[in-house]
């Protein structure tokens, strides 16, 4: 099975995956071109065959042959779409029900990076990463990048979608080849310069040999949190397991170093006041480097435990941000102080890093939150002067790694909304 994944939503995987399995099919390779994005499914829409049956019909037994649709543009390419909202079917066991010898499967994986997109990851021989050559869209597929080498997941290769010259940032990518780039046109599966162009990137695939798809190892002790400043004065990062309490006024714009996390690595960013919308808009807003995260709506009794299972499904190496902590921190102390052990102990076993953010309210169980943390930020923002910026600076006042390690990072917000790098005090000895 080949995963075809990009974390920026629009980037083209549908498009990739659809305009591979006819390829492979002009290859005399049979296709099998399987949805796994829940949320927004769009591969039956593309390929203009019916919303079911539904890849959940696959737990009953049924062969996936017998299962899927004939593609109506090319009789050897089926078409299984993504279960609908009131089917449960679990991705993690996709292998155990797609028995498809002689036939090339291709999984639509969903936008993000967090335990949607995992699991149906997981299950494939390698990855194809999509993007366009929009900054946020490339910046995206770096995501995906490092989200498979964590998971070991093979990288095949990159594909540039509605691109004519491949951009420089592209270029950096160590590892990633490039299968090719796809013209921008109006119907792309319906063109001929596009299905040249695919028929090229299948022959690339093909003559990879395992040597060129040997996922590359992970290097590093420390992981960036994506603001430069604050990075240098940490030693390049944070060390993977990291839970951090980031402590702001509501007026910090302490949103704004959350946003920028996301764009270094896969994040799940539980939001436990504002709506997925809501959160998504002000992501995209905030600045080029912020990324794609998968966002998620924590609220009533159940907040705790679906944050405990939704944590629980991270991949290895990803950021959680829970925006405000506040509203877990005001249940039952007991129940909470449980939620803190969760998420230490699965941030150690993925060598990922938490950020809880913390508003300067003081709920009940702050202290709770302060003591589990093994790093506490605080940043403030001080009074402008007329006419001048607002100043903010983030003062590290807690930090395990290192425990000499206390000081005060100056930050300045771009006029995106992103943090510029600006130069902090020297580290303390």
């Amino acid at each position: 099975m080949i995963a075809i994944a990009g974390s920026k939503g629009g980037c083209g995987t549908s498009t990739v995956t659809l305009g591979l399995a006819e390829a492979f099919a002009r290859a005399d390779t049979p296709a099998l071109a399987i949805d796994a994005d829940r949320q927004l499914p769009n591969l039956h829409v593309m390929a203009d065959v019916d919303r079911k049956p539904t890849l959940a019909e696959l737990a009953r037994g049924i062969d996936a042959r017998d299962l899927a649709q004939p593609h109506p543009r090319a009789s050897d390419v089926g078409i299984l779409p993504a279960p609908t909202s009131s089917q449960t079917f679990e991705f993690g066991t996709l292998g155990e029900h797609l028995d498809v010898g002689g036939v090339q499967a291709l999984i639509d994986c969903p936008s993000g990076a967090g335990p949607d997109v995992v699991d149906p990851l997981r299950q494939a021989d390698g990855v194809v990463v999509v993007a366009s050559d929009a900054d946020r869209s490339l910046a995206a597929a770096e995501t995906t990048i490092e989200m498979a080498r964590r998971l070991g997941v093979p990288i095949f290769g990159a594909v540039l979608n509605k691109c004519t010259d491949v951009p420089e940032r592209a270029t950096r990518w160590e590892g990633v080849p490039l299968l090719g780039s796809l013209p921008e046109r109006p119907s792309p599966l319906l063109n001929d310069e596009v299905e040249v162009a695919f028929d090229g990137i299948l022959e690339r695939l093909a003559s990879q040999s395992p040597a060129d798809r040997a996922p590359p190892a992970y290097a590093g002790d420390r992981l960036p949190t994506g603001i430069d400043a604050l990075d240098r004065h940490l030693g390049g990062g944070l060390p993977p397991g990291t839970v951090v309490a980031l402590v702001a006024d509501p007026a910090s714009q302490a949103e704004h170093v959350l946003y920028r996390a996301t764009g270094v690595r896969g994040t799940l960013y539980l939001s436990t006041d504002r709506s997925r919308a809501t959160v998504r808009r002000a992501v995209e807003s905030a600045s080029a480097s912020a990324g794609n995260p998968t966002i998620r709506r924590v609220v009533g009794e159940g907040a705790i435990d679906e944050a405990i299972d939704l944590i629980g499904k991270l991949p290895n190496a990803a950021n959680v941000v829970v925006d405000p902590v506040d509203e877990l921190e005001r249940r039952d102390r007991s129940t909470y102080v449980s939620f803190l052990d969760k998420l230490v102990e699965r941030m150690a076993e993925t060598d990922g890093v938490a950020i809880l953010h913390c508003l300067d309210d003081g709920p009940p169980n702050r202290s709770a939150t302060l003591r589990a943390a093994d790093a506490v930020f605080a940043l403030e923002a001080a009074a402008p002067g007329v006419g001048a910026d607002v100043e903010h600076s983030l003062t590290v006042t807690k930090y395990r790694a290192e425990a000499g390690l206390t000081g005060t990072v100056a930050l300045e917000f771009a006029d995106d909304g992103g943090v510029m790098p600006v130069e902090s005090p020297p580290r303390a000895d």
